[in-house]
């Protein structure tokens, strides 16, 4: 799919950027392979790993139109990754939030729209999903936005993706390397949120295993979400320092006790697959043939129960200590 394509990644130089960029170098032989993100010294550190001749790396900040519409000359396909993530940061910093995520979705858009970019997927979250702090709603609004520039885009060939999924095992920030420095410093003990809080778990592998299978099965419009399981904080903690003992320490500014990635209120065109939903949108696109109950590979998938609701919660699968071993080991080695 991506061999002689050009593919540019907003935010390339993060976490999910880089195992993107390993992932495609190992399958694929692309024309182009662009990085496109504000950070110098990463982009420096970057090139160190990854300097095979398709490499480009452009300086730039989705905030930045005309940079990005420069940069998406010529290119098929673009991961937007690039977010500002932080949930305490974004509730005390929100219009820097709403700069990035919804003014630098917008510039994605019209610069993907003006040179006719294939496919593009936007990475969301499951905190966009009945969001109750200002990065689930940055990232609703984003979602929104990607979702109608189809259309937008009208008969022109340019379609648009998003890809929700749950926490990023091991990823810059999250809960795994933050555990793990405690431990290796020496901590008497764990900080948990809340002894009841739940979470959806995914390697980082995982997520760009899905973002590349949905290019092939996109039509233009879907929100895709895969099926994974769920783990408890506490579970997570005493699989990693069975030892230690928990203080808990509150719920932080804008965090939910549980996640969701399906709300309720979207049963009405969520659409269930083998290993994955769809969110079809509500509203009508201009274009013929945006039939969502199956995919581009010809998946076949049924509408959900009214009221059905995917969250952390009542997931059907929940990782055991073993499991939660593995994984923690795989992400942090």
């Amino acid at each position: 799919m991506l061999n002689d394509k050009t593919l540019l990644i907003t935010g390339g130089t993060g976490s999910f950027g880089k195992m993107l960029v390993k992932t495609i170098l190992a399958r694929y032989q692309p024309r182009k392979l662009i990085i496109y993100s504000r950070d110098e010294l990463k982009q420096y550190e970057m090139q160190q790993v990854f300097n095979a001749p398709c490499m480009r790396y452009f300086i730039g900040d989705v905030r930045d139109a005309e940079r990005l519409k420069m940069a998406m000359r010529d290119v098929d396909y673009v991961v937007h990754a690039a977010a500002l993530k932080q949930v305490p940061a974004a509730e005390y910093n929100p219009m820097e939030c709403i700069k990035t995520n919804i003014h630098g979705a917008e510039n994605v858009i019209q610069a993907a729209l003006q040179n006719q970019v294939k496919k593009v997927i936007a990475l969301s979250t499951d905190k966009a999903a009945s969001p109750i702090n200002l990065y689930g709603a940055t990232k609703l609004a984003s979602d929104k936005l990607f979702v109608a520039a189809n259309n937008i885009a009208g008969q022109d060939p340019t379609r648009f993706a998003v890809v929700r999924y749950g926490n990023v095992v091991g990823s810059r920030g999250s809960v795994v390397p933050f555990f793990q420095k405690l431990i290796s410093e020496g901590a008497d003990s764990l900080p948990i949120t809340h002894e009841e809080m739940t979470r959806f778990w995914i390697t980082l592998q995982q997520g760009v295993d899905f973002v590349l299978h949905n290019f092939a099965r996109m039509n233009g419009g879907e929100i895709f979400v895969p099926k994974l399981p769920s783990v408890r904080i506490t579970d997570l903690a005493h699989s990693m320092a069975p030892n230690l003992p928990h203080r808990i320490v509150g719920i932080r500014p804008g965090e939910k006790l549980h996640e969701v990635m399906c709300p309720a209120d979207d049963s009405y065109h969520t659409f269930e697959f083998h290993d994955f939903f769809i969110i079809a949108p509500t509203i009508t696109f201009n274009q013929s043939g945006s039939h969502f109950d199956h995919t581009a590979l010809g998946e076949q998938g049924i509408l959900v129960a009214p009221g059905f609701e995917y969250n952390s919660r009542n997931n059907t699968v929940f990782l055991d200590h073993e499991a939660l071993q593995r994984m923690n080991t795989d992400a942090l080695a």
